[in-house]
C-alpha cells in the first residue's frame, strides 16, 4: 500500500512526443481536506525523458491517457499471449505496418457498423477502440505506452505485478470532461481553437475546483499561472493531464479497495479507472 502523501500523476500521452506535442505530466498530492493539489506541469518532448520520469523512484501513483490492453476477442483472433506481458512483448516486437495489417484484416471481416472490436471497458467511457491506427492512433499508443511501462517494472493492478511504490493505471479525460460539458473543448490545429471551446474549457476548469463532477474530487492549485494554462491551453494537453490527475486522486483514496476498479477485470484489456460496471457500488460513497 502506498504511505500518505503519495505522489500522484496525471500523464496525457502521445505515440510520437515531439517539442510541439509533448507528453505533458501534471503532478501533485491528495491533501488532509480529501481534494487534489496540483504542484506543477511538465513536459516530455522525447521517449528519454518519460522513459526516465517512468524510472523515478516512488511512492507514486500514476494515471495514464493511453490503453493499457487489446480485446480480448483481438487477442484470441491473433493467437497473442493471454498474459499482459506476453502479450505487449508479442504486439510490440511487430512493426506499426504489421500491426495495421492485422487490424485492417481484422476488420474487413466484421459487419458494418461493428468494424472494431473494443474492450469491456471501452463502452461504459466512450473510449475508442486499441485496435484503431488512425483519428485517433490508439494502437499506436498502446504499441508505445504498455511496452514502455513494462519495460520500466512498474505495478499495473490488476494485469502485471511490479513496483508496488509505483503504480500504474489507466485513465481517459475524455470520459470525465464529457461528464462535465458535452462539447468539444480542444483542438490541434489553431484554427481550430474557437471562443467556444475555450468557453468549455473554463466550465471544465470551475467544475474541476468545485469537484462537480462523477468524481466528486475537487482541485487545489496556488499556482495562477498553471491554473490559467488549463483555460488558456487550447490544445487541451494541460487540461487533459489535470484531468487523469484528478482521476489518479479518485484512485488513491481507494487504494485500500483495489483503487475503485472492478473485482475482477479481465488482465489482457485492462480497465480505465473512475468508470463503473452498471451493477458496481463505491465503497467510499454507500
Amino acid at each position: 500500500m502506498l504511505r500518505p502523501m503519495s505522489t500522484l500523476y496525471g500523464i496525457d500521452f502521445t505515440s510520437a512526443p515531439s517539442a510541439r506535442k509533448p507528453i505533458t505530466v501534471a503532478s501533485g498530492v491528495v491533501g488532509a481536506d480529501g481534494a487534489v493539489h496540483l504542484r506543477r506541469v511538465e513536459r516530455f518532448p522525447s521517449w528519454d525523458g518519460f522513459e526516465a520520469f517512468l524510472r523515478r523512484p516512488g511512492p507514486w501513483l500514476g494515471a495514464f491517457d493511453f490503453p493499457f490492453g487489446l480485446p480480448r476477442e483481438s487477442v484470441l483472433e491473433h493467437g497473442w499471449p493471454t498474459d499482459w506481458a506476453g502479450l505487449v512483448r508479442a504486439v510490440t516486437a511487430l512493426s506499426r505496418a504489421e500491426f495495421k495489417a492485422l487490424a485492417d484484416a481484422e476488420r474487413a471481416q466484421r459487419p458494418v457498423g461493428d468494424k472494431y472490436t473494443h474492450r469491456a471497458t471501452d463502452r461504459p467511457a466512450g473510449s475508442h477502440s486499441p485496435m484503431k491506427c488512425v483519428n485517433p492512433p490508439v494502437g499506436w499508443m498502446f504499441m508505445e505506452g504498455a511496452r514502455r511501462l513494462l519495460d520500466a517494472g512498474v505495478h499495473v493492478p490488476g494485469m502485471h505485478g511490479g513496483d508496488g511504490q509505483r503504480v500504474a493505471l489507466e485513465a481517459y479525460p475524455g470520459w470525465l470532461a464529457r461528464s462535465i460539458v458535452a462539447g468539444s473543448y480542444k483542438s490541434e490545429a489553431a484554427a481550430g481553437q474557437t471562443r467556444e471551446r475555450l468557453a468549455n474549457r473554463m466550465l471544465l476548469s470551475e467544475a474541476l475546483l468545485r469537484g462537480q463532477h462523477p468524481l466528486g474530487v475537487p482541485l487545489r492549485c496556488d499556482d495562477n499561472a498553471l491554473l490559467e494554462a488549463m483555460s488558456s491551453d487550447g490544445t487541451g494537453d494541460t487540461l487533459d493531464c489535470v484531468l487523469c490527475l484528478v482521476e489518479a486522486a479518485w484512485a488513491w483514496l481507494r487504494r485500500d479497495a483495489g483503487y475503485g476498479l472492478p473485482l475482477h477485470i479481465d488482465p489482457v484489456e485492462g480497465w480505465i479507472v473512475g468508470v463503473s460496471r452498471p451493477e458496481a457500488v463505491d465503497p467510499l460513497r454507500h
